[in-house]
């Protein structure tokens, strides 16, 4: 696995547009979310459907075409500078194949940051365009909307990537060692629904493998481990880095089910590394090449997220 190619950092005065590709925003923690952006001195640009619901199905933020014209629109501005998800939820495989990738490809390289439900989008990204995208807070999130933490290290990511490049761990091994390869990742769901389809991975061969979920019980949890094993898709992955596990049950329950089915893979496993669905989560990036020392409860990135 190969690292992939990395966006220019943002400067002062950067446009951000913002899309919804999933579930449906609230407008009053969008606009919270602006404001945060504005803040920054960036210049945040809501895409015209951000707001819409899907007439039919109220877990969607609109149709699939007009989600997909959002999110295709905003990447081919020539002004636009980065791409922000407002949201997670449920929607971006129903949306991932009505994008343009080759218009996509030729609008060149910048910044895409979203988590949770954009792990499909983050995969696309990686095999369609070849890009580091970034794993993090969502502009209309509670999370980013409230917490200086996830504020502070995502501004700092975007404007001064060289100054985050370790993430420590607050919780221990559950798999002994040290290991290198290229980051990748996301909601465990996602990656486990989402193989086999257009526009993903055959597996994470060589790849430092970061997951995490929301909600999901451990039985659940077992089941898309376990589909990812059956499946192959784990094969050859260099080391595991675990996130949160925000609603998936007492952790003292959750913990063995991760024990029993990535222990076997011979590979370090370091757990509580503060991204996904938790307060303050860390942004992580997809494409950078880094090392993973489960006995320091340390992933340290080769070289800054953003160019």
């Amino acid at each position: 696995m190969k690292d992939l190619r990395r966006p220019a950092r943002l400067a002062p005065g950067a446009r951000v547009a913002v899309v919804a590709p999933s579930g449906p925003v609230a407008e009053e923690r969008l606009q919270a979310g602006l404001d945060v952006l504005r803040g920054w001195d960036l210049d945040p640009v809501a895409a015209p459907h951000v707001l819409d619901r899907h007439r039919e199905l109220g877990h969607l933020a609109g149709t699939d075409a007009d989600r997909a014209a959002d999110l295709q629109r905003a990447w081919c501005d020539p002004a636009v500078d980065a791409v922000l998800c407002a949201r997670g939820g449920y929607g971006a495989q129903r949306v991932v194949d009505l994008l343009d990738w080759d218009a996509m490809r030729a609008a060149g390289p910048k910044v895409f940051v979203g988590f949770s439900d954009a792990t499909t989008l983050h995969e696309a990204f990686a095999v369609r365009l070849g890009l580091v995208t970034l794993y993090g807070p969502v502009a209309a999130g509670v999370d980013f909307v409230k917490n200086a933490r996830a504020q502070d290290h995502l501004k700092a990511t975007l404007f001064a990537p060289e100054t985050v490049r370790t993430l420590t761990s607050s919780g221990t091994a559950l798999a002994p060692g040290r290991a290198r390869g290229v980051t990748l990742g996301g909601c465990l769901a996602l990656l486990a629904t989402g193989h086999g389809t257009p526009h993903t991975r055959p597996g994470a061969r060589g790849g430092l493998l970061l997951l995490e979920d929301v909600g999901e019980p451990p039985y659940r949890v077992d089941r898309w481990l376990t589909q990812l094993l059956r499946t192959g898709w784990l094969d050859g992955v260099a080391g595991v880095a675990l996130g949160s596990w925000d609603r998936c049950g007492p952790y003292e329950e959750l913990r063995p089910v991760l024990a029993d089915r990535l222990g076997g893979l011979g590979v370090p496993v370091v757990e509580e590394l503060g991204f996904g669905h938790c307060e303050g989560a860390l942004t992580v990036p997809f494409g950078v090449g880094a090392a993973l020392d489960a006995d320091a409860g340390t992933l340290t990135l080769d070289a800054p997220a953003l160019a």
